[in-house]
């Protein structure tokens, strides 16, 4: 998701300015940050099962993660709409190198603090990153339609052709020069730095809501914002329920495609998700200038549901072959693959079409806040979900997906209704109006009671 930001930002320099230098500057930002974050992805689990550690133990050591994020994750949000959305992006660097420092020791404990620091990561990149991204978009005088092409082109950029890239010099770092699973999480730490230290030299810096005295007021009022709002409640209920989705899907698949423990390749399996996700981003620049993203998401939610049952239904079967263990993939092994591409390209839709109606709906100076707030339901499912991993059946935990999935269409057939009425938050295209260099500008807010 950072890496989605920074490609965000480039892509405004790319469209709008011809000083080659900041070009250069914003593509290396992002470039250094999108491969640092997507090089560690494929080998998080398969590095726990090299140490041993049974599906269990890293089913333990993954709630560390989101129960980190769901109790001191919840506060960064707000701190850094208050200190400041770029060094909280800064803090983001740190956390996470550190995080990846710990993966060289096989010692549980040391292992359980890089995902407490790794959840504390996230939140910051799922939150202060695009906050800043939104506040940089309009103070640079760019229209509110452009926003949702310019998160499309992120997606597709930062979290699809980064994350292919990385995929491939991952497999090449582990497999080819053969230096072991810890190896992408070396070099990840130095991309992250190059890009960090871009950062501070390029970036400036931009707030949210300072008027709140302390944390809790900032709580207050955007507790206040989704309760009052019910477009922005429902925005809530879908980030939280597709992400859950999506998070059991990063954890289960790859015992799903190798149930018999089948020799495969985390590295290029990756790759293929991540050119699903590169064609679903491509696919919601096209539908963003057809359609309203409450309009199509309906369709991406259908489609995502029923790619969740295959490997629902497929996960019936609960025979084991133990003469398969080091075999390539089996054929019940390539549908759950197909499957899970499937809904790779809705979840390449999914995030600039939900950022764009953030951006629409959800109150700038709270932004950040209020995101981290949705993330709480999110993080304590996946823990529940994750305490549970030996005891609940496979099929059951996809059941589950497609549970959430199907919710989730619900949600989004009412925010549709809701978004053909005049809303709070919106900004009208009334608002807008053309500036010298051809770019739209966004004005006031229009605020209608």
């Amino acid at each position: 998701m950072s890496s989605l930001c920074l490609a965000g930002e480039s892509l405004v320099w790319v469209a709008h300015t011809s000083d080659q230098a900041a070009i250069s500057t914003a593509l290396c930002t992002c470039c250094c940050s999108a491969v640092g974050d997507w090089l560690q992805g494929p080998y998080v689990y398969a590095l726990y099962e090299k140490y041993g550690y049974s599906p269990a133990q890293i089913g333990q050591l993954f709630i560390a993660g989101f129960g980190s994020s769901l109790v001191v994750g919840t506060f960064v949000g707000a701190m850094a709409d208050r200190l400041g959305r770029r060094t909280a992006g800064i803090a983001y660097v740190i956390t996470y190198s550190l995080s990846c420092v710990t993966k060289h020791s096989p010692n549980f404990h040391v292992l359980m603090c890089g995902r407490v620091l790794g959840g504390i990561a996230t939140s910051l990149l799922y939150s202060a990153f695009e906050s800043w991204l939104v506040a940089e978009h309009f103070k640079r005088g760019f229209s509110e339609k452009a926003l949702g092409q310019t998160f499309s082109w992120a997606v597709f950029l930062g979290n699809s052709l980064m994350a292919i890239l990385a995929g491939f010099f991952g497999d090449f770092l582990v497999e080819r020069m053969d230096l072991g699973r810890v190896a992408p999480f070396d070099a990840a730490i130095v991309f992250m730095c190059i890009g960090g230290a871009v950062m501070i030299m390029t970036w400036d810096e931009n707030y949210g809501d300072s008027s709140s005295k302390d944390i809790w007021q900032q709580f207050g009022k955007a507790w206040d914002a989704i309760r009052s709002d019910q477009a922005i409640a429902l925005l809530g209920g879908m980030q939280s329920l597709f992400e859950a989705s999506m998070y059991s899907f990063v954890f289960l698949w790859t015992m799903a495609i190798s149930p018999n423990k089948e020799a495969i390749k985390h590295g290029l399996i990756f790759v293929n998700f991540m050119t699903a996700c590169m064609v679903g981003s491509f696919l919601s620049s096209v539908l963003q200038k057809h359609a309203r993203p409450e309009q199509y998401m309906k369709g991406v939610y259908f489609v995502a549901t029923a790619a969740m049952a295959v490997p629902m239904v497929v996960a019936l079967d609960t025979i084991k072959d133990p003469s398969l263990k080091g075999k390539p993939i089996t054929f019940r092994g390539q549908i759950d693959m197909l499957a899970f591409c499937v809904f790779e390209v809705c979840v390449g839709i999914f995030w600039p079409s939900m950022m764009t109606m953030r951006a629409t709906y959800v109150p700038e100076e709270l932004r950040a806040t209020i995101i981290n707030m949705f993330r709480i339901p999110l993080n304590a499912f996946v823990c529940v979900v994750l305490a549970n991993v030996e005891a609940v059946p496979m099929w059951c935990m996809f059941g589950l997906c497609v549970a959430f999935l199907g919710i989730s269409f619900a949600c989004q057939l009412r925010l549709d209704t809701l978004s053909r009425q005049p809303h709070r938050y919106h900004k009208s295209a009334a608002d807008e109006e053309s500036s010298d260099g051809g770019a739209k500008k966004v004005a006031d807010t229009k605020v209608v009671s």
